[in-house]
């Protein structure tokens, strides 16, 4: 096997660390962090300054992501075939169902949404596009990991995060939900991840019949579910009707 190369492996780290806080760092705050020193944080950074991956604010000395980030994470998307596939049935679920539609693929132990299209009304919202969510407590998260996507056991052994009251926090209760899932088809979530809010997903099978993401649409308890808790059928119709389509258009012959 060859050997790794560290500065990349350092400066891939201090990417990782850059996007996700909630703001700017500070040198001193990367290195430590990262626990290097000072001198050798500075010199990767001046790097990927250079190469337009991080900027400075000159205000505060503090860092952020660039913009050519930007356009290499827009690239990826751009070519990724599940999206591409997908964009035209996700633009028609919006439409059906009147609410918000991700796209969502395994990555690094998380769901990453690869799509988002917004719900067909003029209120506020937010682009999701690049965000990543829990596996046991999303609907995508419990559809990939149902149908061997993404392992399950890493997640077992770090434990379940606890995230309102309703999340599913022993293995027991996740290995029973996923095996329901498998029998149903499709995956569901009720206030697992915030108060207030639902989802449906469904999954996107490749040629072989490989899940290789899921489709699903999420929006306010009340719009996604009665008053039990359980997803309105016209929407989990919709759903498993787009996540066929999908799956037809990338050569799945079952789903």
């Amino acid at each position: 096997m060859a050997a790794l190369v560290q500065s990349i492996e350092r400066a891939a780290a201090i990417l990782r660390l850059l996007a996700g806080s909630s703001g700017q760092l500070s040198l001193g705050e990367l290195a430590d962090s990262l626990d290097l020193a000072k001198g050798t944080a500075h010199g990767i950074i001046r790097t990927l300054q250079h190469v337009d991956f991080v900027e400075q604010n000159k205000a505060t000395g503090k860092y952020q992501l660039g913009a050519a980030l930007l356009h290499l994470g827009s690239s990826y998307l751009d070519v990724n075939e599940l999206r591409t596939r997908a964009m035209p049935w996700a633009d028609a679920l919006a439409a059906r169902s009147g609410e918000a539609v991700r796209i969502g693929t395994p990555l690094e132990g998380k769901v990453l949404i690869v799509h988002h299209v917004f719900r067909p009304d003029d209120t506020f919202q937010t682009l999701d596009v690049g965000s990543l969510l829990p596996l046991h407590a999303s609907a995508f998260g419990k559809v990939l990991l149902a149908y061997g996507a993404t392992p399950l056991e890493p997640l077992l052994e770090t434990g379940l995060e606890t995230y309102t009251r309703h999340t599913v926090t022993t293995p027991k209760q996740l290995i029973r939900r996923l095996a329901e899932l498998r029998e149903a088809g499709w995956a569901t979530e009720a206030q697992e991840m915030d108060m207030g809010t639902a989802g449906i997903a469904a999954p996107i099978r490749r040629h072989g019949g490989l899940v290789v993401g899921a489709i699903g649409v999420s929006g306010a308890l009340e719009r996604i579910c009665d008053t039990k808790s359980q997803p309105h059928p016209r929407l989990v119709a919709q759903v498993r009707d787009a996540a066929r389509a999908v799956s037809r258009d990338l050569g799945a012959a079952r789903w």
